[in-house]
């Protein structure tokens, strides 16, 4: 008999925030590695062969608003895969009469990754992948209910019917939050309200590439592998999502069908082209097969003018390093979910599982015809950390070149982009605490110092409106992108040193670990408008649901 992970949470092997996993108990197959970019894991051998750059990239569809309807109080019923139930349980919203509403279903739906491989059923938001994108203005909030309609007994076998909604990098209370054990189950349905405001007010702080994703305890790995992901971006007066604005303030970027969102991920297939996943594979699920929106190695038809793209790294486990096959420089523009107060160009970049880069990409250079490949350079084997950059690159998304704009290019990239009114010089007089976390593994699973998640312990007591500095280590040498919920921050330094250009804006992830990485000391303004619990973990997903996760109150 196959043990699944809800079967060992539910034995006791893994319960209460304790993990009794003798060293090796739970990995079924091991991470092999191969040329190009790092391979899947063993248990399940290669995927079959696919041919690269023969389907086309897929633009996931604008989430429409619907009509006003009541909003209901939040479930309270749903048992999590380790017999937990929800912890913020709200009764009906009350929200601002410009509210936006939306409806989405977590159902089944049919996904061709590849056209040399059969249809798989995947759990998608609208049951696509990814779903579909929010597009929403600062000011004007959004009340979404997610419906679940996820099979009990599922077939496929790869995630389980118990979800949370998690708006990664989003500023809202913590019943909005997507807290992991505020679940609803199959034929249940949870409201969430986003106020899409910046915190504090402050125009620097105004969000631009959010997602959302599962956020179950213990399954959001699985989950989000097959397929709950989608992208939630914002615009205001200034990234106005309109490069013919005529308003003095907007930024006029690349905007439209010229502002595409990218997400990155790796997914592993049988001998008969359906998709896999271990369980037990603790350290990181690695794929051999290599996505962009959902579709392995696509190309991509541009006009000869620039593009937006915002790149995410939607993968479980997997690093990726970015370069241009013809050697011409990407434009960063963003990071995370905000704008960088200037540009910077770079020939490269780095982007671990959660974080997002925005890149403009100028094909006025390229003529009619020519291919432009997005290449990955970074070989990873282990779930637990990248490796090294090769000299044979994956070529992961075909740019073909194939015609002049038909209209004139008006956007631009200015010189400023989003000032910083306040940062670390105005906040650092107002840190009133220093915080350590080191992040290690221990008993076949993987701990916040020393201890696996308990929803009943706080690990930090910080009060709004008020700094602190954190420090986050690594234990043991493994990587870990750590991501702070409902906060951003400032990395003051990465390993005692001044942080990298593409790591001086405002984040809500850092990557630590290891001499590639170390450690990292970042500065957290928190904010005045709410309180409550919120979480951070490591967003390698199999380190968070085995337990690399802690919680903080945030306290009037």
């Amino acid at each position: 008999m196959k043990l699944t992970r809800r079967d060992i949470l539910r034995w006791g092997m893994v319960t209460g925030g304790t993990a009794l996993l003798p060293g090796g108990l739970g990995r079924l197959g091991a991470a092999s590695g191969s040329s190009g970019g790092g391979g899947g894991s063993d248990q399940f051998g290669p995927s079959p062969p696919t041919r690269p750059f023969v389907d086309p990239l897929v633009v996931p569809p604008i989430a429409m608003p619907v009509p006003r309807f009541p909003t209901q109080a939040d479930p309270t019923n749903c048992v999590n895969v380790d017999g937990t139930t929800a912890v913020h349980v709200s009764g009906p919203r009350v929200v601002p009469p410009n509210t936006e509403f939306f409806r989405l279903t977590e159902r089944p739906g049919l996904h061709s990754f590849h056209r040399d491989l059969p249809q798989n059923v995947i759990w998608g938001y609208d049951g696509i992948q990814p779903g579909p994108t929010f597009v929403t203005r600062s000011g004007t909030p959004a009340l979404v209910r997610f419906v679940n309609q996820l099979p009990e007994n599922d077939p496929v076998g790869i995630g389980e019917p118990i979800t949370a909604v998690h708006r990664h990098g989003g500023f809202q209370a913590p019943e909005d939050d997507g807290y992991p054990l505020d679940t609803f189950c199959t034929g249940q349905s949870r409201d969430y309200f986003f106020p899409n405001v910046p915190d504090d007010g402050l125009e620097q702080n105004e969000h631009s590439t959010l997602w959302y994703h599962d956020h179950a305890i213990d399954i959001t790995g699985v989950n989000v592998y097959r397929g709950l992901a989608g992208f939630y971006l914002n615009f205001d007066e200034v990234d106005s999502g309109n490069e013919l604005d005529d308003d003095p303030r907007a930024l006029r970027l690349p905007s439209g069908e010229f502002d595409v969102g990218l997400v990155f991920q790796d997914r592993q297939f049988d001998e008969n082209g359906f998709l896999v996943f271990d369980d037990f594979d603790h350290n990181g699920f690695l794929g051999d097969k290599f996505l962009v929106n959902g579709v392995i190695q696509p190309f991509f038809k541009v006009q000869r003018r620039k593009y937006r793209f915002r790149c995410l790294n939607g993968a479980n486990a997997r690093f990726f390093n970015f370069f241009l096959s013809t050697g011409q420089p990407f434009v960063a523009i963003a990071t995370d979910d905000h704008l960088l107060e200037r540009p910077v160009t770079v020939k490269n970049f780095l982007i671990g599982p959660a974080e997002r880069v925005e890149v403009v990409i100028d094909f006025s250079q390229n003529a009619i015809g020519d291919e432009v490949f997005l290449q990955n350079r970074l070989e990873q084997d282990d779930g637990r950390k990248p490796a090294e950059l090769v000299g044979a690159p994956t070529p992961i998304l075909k740019f073909i070149v194939d015609r002049n704009p038909d209209q004139p290019d008006r956007s631009r990239v200015p010189d400023v982009l989003r000032p910083v009114i306040v940062g670390p010089r105005e906040l650092l007089p107002r840190v009133v605490a220093q915080r350590t976390f080191e992040f290690n593994r221990s008993d076949g699973a993987w701990q916040v110092n020393g201890e696996f998640f308990d929803e009943n312990r706080i690990s930090a007591t910080p009060r709004r409106g008020t700094a602190e500095i954190w420090t986050f280590e690594s234990g043991g040498g493994w990587a870990h992108p750590i991501h702070v919920h409902l906060i951003n921050f400032f990395i003051l330094s990465r390993n005692g040193s001044t942080p990298p250009p593409l790591e001086r804006g405002r984040k809500d992830t850092a990557v630590i670990g290891g001499p590639e990485f170390g450690d990292v000391k970042v500065l957290i303004p928190f904010p005045e408008r709410f309180t409550g619990t919120y979480v951070f973990h490591c967003h390698n997903i199999e380190h968070e649901d085995m337990r690399m996760m802690a919680q903080y109150d945030l306290l009037p």
